[in-house]
């Protein structure tokens, strides 16, 4: 299946390629963390990766992707959307609730990330993954779906909702970036190039102590290690300098694509679950110093976001921070599924 095809700059595409020579020579391992291949080979899934082939802005890709089916079906589907730092093997816990319910759970590796495929140059917007989506499901056979997204994966999913309301039954949003235009509240333009040469530097010290801080609320769980591992090993592979393009030009679509003002157009039913000690913004380390503290308070914007969407419902998770399906599963899965059950 082929979707849309953009046209990409020459500039743009020269330095892409030269970024993917440059991927070609193998990085040597760094200290004890782990060497994963640019499509995350070795890193294990907790469940059968699946992938489908399309083409996509001129190129053939392929997107990984866990279809669970329950036991006893209920005859619904809910669909999960990772966030940045995150894949589709990190819904573990959330997939295991869904389908011990009845739901299958279809959850994607977005092009870019994770067990999909890194492009050598690709224009990175919402409605392209969104229609990456699309396709996937499509082929699947499946025309309606509760959409749930995380983080990026939130931003997406309302994305999704916006172009494809009658498909989707549900959105549920789980602490999503994109409920602040960042650029309008005074951080600076970032170029793409800047974005690379940080990403470059990801390691799993400065994995682990982000996480800590903004997903976990400064608690540590040994679970936790292995999703820093599977980021670090990813970023410390063979294909280091394309997973860092690939991750600096999807920040760059993040930043300048807020879904903010659309908010009052979506027409599907919808629940917000916040982490209240969230304080993700992405760009912020780029802001002013005195507009730093002022991005990403989420007891407000989920509060805001709830107003704005027509029917919205929130749940708060007072304790938690950017990722509550991970630090208090039990907790998340019940709001959850009580909030799908609804009309």
């Amino acid at each position: 299946m082929t979707i849309r095809t953009t046209k990409l700059s020459t500039i743009f595409a020269c330095i892409a390629l030269s970024v993917f020579a440059a991927s070609a020579s193998a990085q040597q391992p760094s200290g004890d963390t782990p060497s994963y291949g640019p499509e995350l080979e070795g890193f294990d899934y907790p469940s059968p990766v699946e992938h489908f082939a399309f083409t996509s802005q001129r190129q053939q890709l392929q997107m990984a992707y866990l279809d669970v089916k329950p036991d006893k079906p209920n005859g619904k589907t809910v669909v999960l959307l990772h966030g940045k730092n995150f894949c589709s093997a990190t819904w573990e816990t959330t997939i295991k609730a869904l389908v011990a319910a009845g739901y299958r759970a279809i959850a994607p590796d977005q092009i870019g990330f994770c067990k999909s495929t890194k492009p050598a140059a690709y224009q990175y917007t919402f409605k392209e993954l969104a229609g990456n989506t699309h396709a996937l499901l499509a082929k699947l056979g499946i025309d309606r779906y509760v959409m749930m997204g995380h983080s990026t994966g939130g931003m997406l999913a309302a994305h999704y909702a916006l172009l494809y309301p009658k498909e989707v039954s549900h959105l549920v949003l789980v602490n999503p970036v994109g409920l602040e235009d960042w650029t309008a509240k005074g951080v600076p333009p970032i170029p793409v190039d800047e974005w690379y040469a940080r990403e470059l530097k990801t390691n799993a010290a400065g994995i682990r102590a982000y996480e800590k801080s903004t997903y976990y609320v400064g608690q540590w769980r040994d679970s936790y290690e292995r999703w820093v591992q599977m980021l670090a090993g990813l970023n410390n592979g063979p294909g280091k300098k394309l997973v860092a393009w690939n991750s600096a030009l999807i920040y760059d679509m993040i930043i300048t694509e807020p879904v903010v003002y659309r908010f009052g157009d979506i027409s599907v039913p919808t629940l917000l679950l916040i982490g209240q000690k969230d304080t993700t913004a992405i760009g912020k380390n780029f802001a002013p110093a005195d507009l730093k503290p002022k991005l990403g308070n989420y007891p407000e914007l989920g509060k805001a976001a709830a107003k704005a969407i027509p029917g919205a419902k929130l749940v708060e998770f007072p304790d938690l921070g950017h990722a509550p399906q991970m630090s208090d599963p039990a907790a998340f899965n019940k709001a959850l599924i009580e909030g799908i059950a609804t009309p």
